[in-house]
């Protein structure tokens, strides 16, 4: 079974273009929605992210809807832990095609992390 973890150097989930998402208000608190537009950039990216080196400046201090974690995203979207793989893959896989395509060094890369096979 595939287990998800983030990889390094990819960043398709900093892209935070609100275009992308227009279903932010129906699992972020008001709260979380202005912070969460507050940190998008004009060209969609977040704020925090370095391009240059393709990481979060702020990793250990991101907020909670940028977190993969059972407890977030059971309150953020209803998933029970034992989906949170499954759900969370997905979820990135749609990310990175979105962002880098797919067809892209980024899929490849996260698909092997998380152990999917080509077939």
């Amino acid at each position: 079974m595939a287990t998800w973890q983030c990889v390094e150097r990819c960043g398709a989930c900093c892209h935070l273009d609100p275009s992308d998402r227009p279903d932010l208000e129906d699992y972020l608190t008001p709260e979380e929605l202005q912070q969460y537009l507050s940190m998008v950039g004009p060209d969609g990216w977040c704020i925090n992210y370095d391009a240059d080196r393709r990481k979060c400046r702020i990793y250990d201090d991101r907020p909670r809807f940028c977190r993969v974690r059972p407890d977030v995203f059971a309150d953020l979207y209803g998933i029970e832990p034992e989906e949170l793989d499954e759900f969370a893959i997905e979820c990135c896989e749609q990310q990175i095609e979105g962002v880098y395509g797919d067809r892209s060094l980024e899929l490849v890369r996260f698909r092997q992390a998380v152990g999917i096979v080509e077939g």
